[in-house]
């Protein structure tokens, strides 16, 4: 059992995706300091985040540049103030949430915290053996982020990740287009990543998207403003009707949308965390990125298809080999496990779980053009 604390700052300037696989260990540390004052450390982006996770932080602090912290490239402001910002503050725990701590360990000890807690690299020097631990390679980040908070005495409040939902969520996105299939009966493909290294060829998203139309299903295509291009080049590869929201979407209202997809189709991204989040199966093309650190915890809901090579995780923002990790996955695993999914949701429905009742498998049968 922790002792109570006053302020806590929390480490993590990472994207969606990673800040939705610390979400539980976020969720252990309210839970065990229901009165703490928790500042996120992260990125400028984050404040959205902050907004909907007000249950378990309460305000951002935004990273100016660091060195050796690729992530804040972009970032403004000084160093120096932040640090001093920071110690105006007097943490009484400083927590390193983001990697081996080989750069961000010397940061989190800036902070002027009273106790700093975190990982550290084998080899490299422990902070303080009561309060770090030896960073896996090889671990879930979020049982990672779970394993520091069981060390800090924060009990776990189970793994699962969340997205916090409202009527307000809901009515953008009705109001975003006319043309929004009713819910259970549209597939969400989400062709973009933030590297091109990470995603699956437009050409293979389409080609699935095709596939899903011709089993009854519209097909809604998703991504972020700066992957307008991207989401075009599956549109203009389709062969079906499809809507196209890219760019259309605020986080909140993407997590609506995803959460009343019959499927999700995307690469090893947010989405695929979002979607997680929410409940909606997804397939997950995993290319360079590594599925035992990012894939769904839970293997029946969320299908992640990754093609073993020497090199992964991959660091190139483009492959530099001819991208075999996305090539080699083809179109007809996707499908087959796709399949697989939205049988199991019917049947999933016709027993009465994920909060489903027997009416709701007949409905999900007739929407998708299915004998009931």
């Amino acid at each position: 059992m922790m002792k109570p604390l006053g302020r806590i700052a929390v480490l993590r300037a990472l994207h969606l995706g990673d800040m939705m696989c610390a979400v539980p260990a976020l969720r252990a540390l309210r839970a065990a300091q229901p009165r703490a004052r928790i500042t996120l450390v992260g990125l400028p982006w984050a404040k959205v985040f902050v907004d909907r996770f007000h249950d378990y932080v309460d305000e951002l602090m935004e990273l100016p540049a660091v060195p050796g912290m690729p992530e804040t490239a972009s970032c403004r402001g000084s160093l120096a103030d932040f640090i001093d910002e920071a110690r105006w503050k007097r943490f009484d725990l400083a927590i390193q949430l983001h990697g081996s701590g080989v750069v961000t360990n010397e940061l989190v000890q800036q902070l002027g915290a009273r106790r700093t807690a975190g990982f550290y690299a084998a080899g490299n020097r422990c902070p303080d053996k009561a309060r770090y631990l030896v960073w896996q390679d090889l671990e879930h980040e979020v049982l990672r982020g779970l394993r520091l908070m069981r060390q800090l005495g924060a009990e776990p409040q189970g793994d699962a990740l969340e997205f916090p939902l409202d009527a307000s969520d809901f009515d953008a996105l009705h109001a975003t287009d006319d043309a929004l299939p009713e819910p259970g009966t549209y597939a969400c493909i989400h062709a973009g990543a933030r590297m091109p290294s990470r995603r699956w060829p437009p050409e293979r998203f389409a080609e699935v998207a095709d596939h899903l139309a011709g089993q009854g299903l519209h097909i809604v295509l998703t991504g972020s403003a700066d992957e307008c291009e991207l989401v075009e080049r599956v549109e203009h590869a389709m062969h079906m009707p499809v809507l196209n929201l890219a760019g259309k979407t605020e986080l909140g209202t993407f997590a609506a949308l995803v959460s009343q997809a019959a499927i999700v189709i995307c690469n090893d991204t947010g989405a695929s965390h979002v979607a997680a989040a929410v409940g909606t199966p997804s397939v997950v093309v995993c290319c360079g990125s590594d599925p035992a650190r990012w894939a769904p915890l839970d293997h029946e809901r969320h299908r992640v298809l990754a093609h073993p090579i020497f090199c992964r995780p991959c660091m190139h923002e483009r492959c530099p080999i001819g991208h075999p990790c996305a090539l080699n996955i083809g179109v007809d695993m996707v499908m087959e496990q796709a399949g697989e999914l939205l049988e199991l949701d019917i049947a999933s429905a016709a027993a009465g779980r994920h909060g489903k009742t027997a009416a709701d498998a007949i409905h999900l049968r007739q929407r998708r053009g299915l004998p009931s």
